[in-house]
């Protein structure tokens, strides 16, 4: 690990930690810590929260109902640096509250913060806590109304069964269906022999329904590929090895409605006396709601914020794709490096808000001239970048649809722009604004050039665009023999 990949998972944790310690201590400036763009989901919810609002309402809520300082009993922590702005932090932990019921601090809990930069200060963009308990009720954050009267009723009934413990099979049954997680058997050729009735809550499937049933058939192509690789890799190694325990992968499962979730699946073989394995048991935990999340991540990663464009990152991926295809089947791509002209003189007579609103629509209009094939991308400030796939093998031809395409755009950037600069008021406030890009275009293929050699041929044929005169194209002419 480098030393500057170190110190900035020193800073990661650092975050995590000052969060976690706040959050122990009912610290109620966490609050500040939350960023305008918020979105959280909550340990006892099922609901998307989007509001920061009302994440700083539950928050205080959660410290009304428990105010004493929280143990948070760390087990693991996972750190990934995402982009340059935006990290994030995984972490499993027990959570022990100040009272006698220790029920809650059985519970693996999980928790997702998605940290982002923004100005010169880390604010958290994205907040969900997974805990395998049941919803809290009305006015709880905690469910300890739930919990203690869940624990009276299993007092109880301990006391009720003290002399028919030796009947393990009805208290098995008893304590695989009162959880949330699907807990289920296998035999050795993969067809169910027992599903707890999770699994009706979870898929909607009765027991009868699934019993003797083969596992692939609640998987899609995708989860059968990958049982039957991971079944494969476990034989190899048990070859030479010693036997493996439990394996944890991630995969679609059926729903009854024709929905998919996902879900967590942990596994175990059962194994005879000589270590042949005759059939498997395991957990299955849903984790649609992370998965969605690891989406909004991927956003975050790779999307611009205010255009939902590609960004810089996303961009350079596709370009390396597009020359690898290039230089196999010798067509021809282009790229167009796009600065709006005067773009400055908007922001210092109307503010940065009617900047933003004129880079939306100029968004807007970029991908209404392209194809679906194409990327269209912010690569900073006022600049954009088009990436066009899949033209000619032949270089003039690949010209001339290029030129075409470039022109397009040209001409429709350069349409007056009606702003509403004052959301709310009639359509007649808006303010019209002229505006015109430098477009500099390269026309490549990957027998002919890098990716730093087309994005510094195209950046500068846009300065030429701008030098002789603005709102023009310009091709590279340094290494080709044409120019628009």
């Amino acid at each position: 690990m480098t030393a500057a990949h170190s110190d900035r998972h020193r800073e990661i944790r650092a975050l995590f930690e000052e969060y976690i310690e706040m959050y122990a201590s009912r610290d109620d400036r966490l609050t500040t810590h939350f960023s305008e763009n918020f979105s959280g989901y909550t340990g006892s919810g099922s609901f998307l929260v989007t509001s920061r609002e009302e994440w700083v309402k539950i928050t205080r809520q959660d410290f009304a109902q428990v105010t004493g300082r929280i143990r948070i009993e760390m087990l693991d922590l996972a750190l990934q640096d995402i982009s340059d702005d935006v990290v994030a932090s995984t972490a499993f932990f027990h959570i022990h509250l100040p009272t006698e019921n220790e029920m809650l601090s059985s519970e693996v809990a999980r928790l997702v913060l998605i940290f982002r930069r923004e100005g010169a200060d880390w604010k958290i963009v994205h907040s969900g806590i997974s805990i395998p308990y049941h919803p809290a009720q009305d006015g709880e954050v905690y469910p300890l109304k739930s919990l203690q009267e869940k624990n009276s009723a299993l007092t109880a009934l301990v006391e009720e069964r003290t002399r028919a413990l030796h009947r393990s099979e009805a208290l098995y049954r008893q304590l695989t269906e009162d959880t949330q997680d699907v807990l289920w058997k296998a035999d050795a050729d993969l067809r169910i022999t027992y599903i707890s009735p999770a699994d009706e809550r979870l898929r909607g499937y009765k027991a009868d329904e699934i019993i003797g049933r083969h596992v692939f058939e609640m998987f899609n192509d995708d989860g059968i590929a990958l049982v039957t690789s991971l079944m494969q890799q476990r034989a190899a190694a048990e070859k030479s090895g010693p036997p493996l325990g439990f394996m944890t992968f991630e995969a679609e499962h059926r729903c009854k409605d024709g929905r998919w979730i996902w879900g967590e699946v942990q596994s175990n073989p059962d194994r005879d006396a000589h270590g042949k394995i005759v059939g498997y048991h395991g957990i299955t935990r849903e984790v649609t709601q992370r998965k969605c999340l690891e989406e909004q991540v991927r956003q975050l990663a790779f999307h611009d914020p205010l255009t939902r464009l590609a960004n810089r990152r996303l961009l350079l991926d596709r370009l390396a794709q597009n020359i690898a295809s290039t230089q196999r089947t010798r067509h021809y791509s282009a790229l167009a490096f796009l600065d709006l002209d005067k773009f400055k003189t908007l922001n210092d007579a109307h503010g940065h808000g009617a900047g933003d609103l004129l880079l939306l629509e100029v968004a807007n209009r970029l991908k209404s001239c392209v194809r679906e094939v194409d990327t269209v991308a912010r690569f900073g400030g006022d600049e954009f970048v088009v990436l066009l796939g899949d033209l000619s093998a032949d270089r003039d031809e690949a010209i001339t649809q290029a030129s075409a395409i470039a022109e397009k755009i040209r001409t429709r950037l350069a349409t007056p722009y009606a702003l509403n600069i004052a959301p709310g008021e009639p359509s007649g406030t808006a303010l019209e604004h002229r505006c015109s890009a430098s477009i500099g275009m390269v026309v490549f293929n990957g027998c002919e050039a890098s990716e730093e050699n087309v994005l510094d041929w195209a950046d500068s044929a846009m300065y030429r665009a701008k030098e002789d005169g603005r709102n023009l194209v310009r091709f590279h002419g340094a290494s080709q023999s044409w120019l628009s």
